[in-house]
């Protein structure tokens, strides 16, 4: 499908029953009518969104990757804007990536924390038990 196809609010907000389901989707607009029924979700938490901008709720989800090559299969269209629409949803800051480099990067350096402190310990026992056992002598 081509998304030079442009819809306005009014336009999708028409199309919002089981059988033909419009959703806007960071001012993209799909097709859902053919999905419904396949939603892992259920079809109730496509049609509370039926009709209008669903950025906000498909991002809370944190839909994966093969959800969102789905949803791209049902393009139909882009969102043509007018006075008095609502606000559009942003752009989540950093995109969808749960295994970025923000979210392993603190994992690596707990890692490394707790490699240093093992490695600190070790020594201050060597360091201790060397000392002891001059000590003794």
């Amino acid at each position: 499908m081509s998304e030079t196809n442009e819809l306005t609010y009014s336009d999708v907000s028409s199309h919002s029953s089981k059988k033909d389901l419009y959703l806007v989707v960071h001012d993209k607009i799909y097709n859902a009518s053919s999905f419904i029924d396949e939603h892992p979700g259920g079809e109730e938490v496509l049609l509370d969104v039926g009709g209008q901008d669903a950025t906000e709720a498909f991002e809370d989800v944190g839909h994966s990757d093969e959800a969102r090559e789905i949803l791209e299969g049902l393009l139909i269209g882009k969102l043509k804007r007018a006075a008095g629409d609502p606000a559009p949803k942003p752009l989540p800051a950093t995109g969808y990536a749960p295994n970025s480099q923000e979210s392993t990067g603190l994992g690596v350096g707990l890692y490394a924390l707790v490699f240093v402190g093992v490695l600190f310990a070790f020594g201050a026992y060597k360091y201790l038990q060397s000392n002891g056992a001059e000590g003794g002598k």
